[in-house]
C-alpha cells in the first residue's frame, strides 16, 4: 500500500485568528485536510466555471463526510467578473438555501475566486468561516494567504474588501499540472518579488532553479510555495492589517495595478502586470540611489525568464499617475511605491511625478 503523503505545514500566527497553509500533493480530495474546521451543518464550494468541472466533484466528495450538505455555486471565470454582480451571486445562493452564520464556504480556484469568496464570508451575516482552496500557482502563494479580501471598481483594483482570514488554506500541488503555461509564469511573479523585499538568497535560489519552476519541477515547486508562504506568514503576523511592514508584498503592484486598470481587468494576468510592475519598481529604485543597474537588470533578467512581460504597455505617464493615485498607499494624492532599499529590504517611499515619468519613460511602450 503506498503511503499517504504528508503535507508541510506553514502556520499563521494571529492568536486566535491564527490557521495551517497545508501544502503537499493528494490534498484537495481528501477529508483529513478538513477535519477540526469550525463546526457547520452546510458548506457552500464557490468556484467558477473553469475550475467547477475539474476538482469541485473530488472536493464536493471530501466535505460530503463533514457536512449535512454540500453546495456549489459557480460564477463566471476571469478578472473582469470580480464585481457586484458575480459577488450577489454568492449571497443570492446562501440566502436562497437557508444558510446560516455557521455555514463555511470553500474558495475553489484562483485569486479572483479566493478574493470574493473571503469578502462574501466577511459580509454574510457579518462574517461566516472559510477555506481557500486555491488552484493557481499565483493564488498558493499570494492571494489565499493572509486574509485580503476584495473585489474591483472600474477607477481600481481591489478597492471594495475587507480583511478576513480563512480557517485553513489547502495547497495542492497536484491542481498546478492542469494550468496552462500563461498561469504559470504569472504565479511565479509573486514568488520572485519574495527575493528582493524579504530573502536575498531566496533570489539566488530561484535564480539558479527558474528553468525547473518553469518546468515544474515537483521538488523545486514544492520548495517555492513553502518559503513563499513562510516569508508571507513572517509579515502578516507582524501586521496584519496592512499598518506598516506589510506593505512591502506589495513591490510591483502599484505599477501593475495600474496596468491592470488602464488595459482593462483581464487583458493582462495579475501576475503578469506585477512582474512588469517589478522592473519598473526596480528602475524607480535604482534613480532613487537605492540599487545599481546591475540588480536591476538581474531581476529583469529573472522576470524575463519566468516567460514576463518586461515591458509595461503604452497608456502614456498621465493615465499611469491618474490610477496610481488611487493606490491604496496613496496618503493626500502622494504615490507611495514598494522600492527595493538594499538586496533583501524594502520599504515604501514617495517618488516626485517628474521621477515616475522617467520610469514610465525608459520601461514602457
Amino acid at each position: 500500500m503506498t503511503a499517504t503523503p504528508v503535507p508541510d505545514t506553514v502556520r499563521i500566527a494571529l492568536g486566535p485568528r491564527s490557521y495551517d497553509v497545508l501544502i503537499g500533493r493528494e490534498l484537495l480530495g481528501r477529508t483529513a485536510s478538513y477535519s477540526e474546521l469550525p463546526a457547520g451543518a452546510d458548506a457552500v464550494i464557490v468556484t467558477n466555471t473553469t475550475v467547477g468541472p475539474l476538482y469541485a466533484p473530488a472536493l464536493l466528495e471530501a466535505l460530503s463526510p463533514l457536512y449535512r450538505r454540500v453546495l456549489r455555486v459557480d460564477l463566471p471565470d476571469g478578472e473582469e467578473h470580480k464585481d457586484w454582480p458575480a459577488l450577489n451571486r454568492i449571497f443570492d445562493a446562501l440566502l436562497a438555501a437557508g444558510c446560516d452564520r455557521k455555514t463555511v464556504l470553500f474558495a475553489l480556484g484562483g485569486g479572483v475566486i479566493g478574493d470574493m469568496t473571503g469578502f462574501a464570508a466577511a459580509c454574510y451575516m457579518r462574517g461566516v468561516p472559510f477555506v481557500q482552496v486555491p488552484t493557481t500557482l499565483l493564488a498558493q502563494v499570494d492571494s489565499s494567504v493572509g486574509g485580503k479580501t476584495a473585489i474591483n471598481h472600474p477607477l481600481g483594483k481591489n478597492m471594495i474588501g475587507a480583511f478576513h482570514q480563512p480557517v485553513r488554506v489547502i495547497a495542492d500541488l497536484d491542481v498546478l499540472a492542469s494550468l496552462p503555461q500563461r498561469e504559470i509564469a504569472a504565479g511565479l511573479a509573486e514568488i520572485i518579488k519574495y527575493g528582493p523585499i524579504a530573502d536575498a538568497a531566496f533570489l539566488d535560489w530561484l535564480d539558479d532553479h527558474l528553468s525547473g519552476l518553469v518546468e515544474r519541477d515537483a521538488s523545486a515547486m514544492a520548495h517555492a510555495i513553502r518559503r513563499s508562504c513562510e516569508i508571507k506568514a513572517q509579515v502578516v503576523a507582524a501586521d496584519e492589517r496592512e499598518s506598516g511592514l506589510r506593505a512591502i508584498l506589495n513591490f510591483g503592484h502599484t505599477f501593475g495595478h495600474a496596468i491592470e486598470a488602464g488595459l482593462g481587468y483581464g487583458q493582462w494576468l495579475h501576475g503578469e502586470a506585477v512582474g512588469c510592475g517589478m522592473v519598473m519598481a526596480a528602475e524607480l529604485s535604482r534613480r532613487l540611489g537605492f540599487i545599481d543597474g546591475a540588480y536591476a537588470a538581474r531581476l529583469g533578467d529573472i522576470v524575463r525568464r519566468a516567460g514576463l512581460p518586461v515591458r509595461g504597455p503604452a497608456l502614456g505617464a498621465d493615465r499611469y499617475l491618474e490610477l496610481m493615485r488611487l493606490d491604496k498607499k496613496a496618503e493626500a494624492g502622494e504615490i507611495r511605491f514598494v522600492v527595493i532599499e538594499a538586496p533583501g529590504r524594502a520599504s515604501v517611499r514617495a517618488a516626485s511625478d517628474a521621477l515616475v515619468r522617467e520610469v514610465i519613460a525608459a520601461c514602457t511602450g
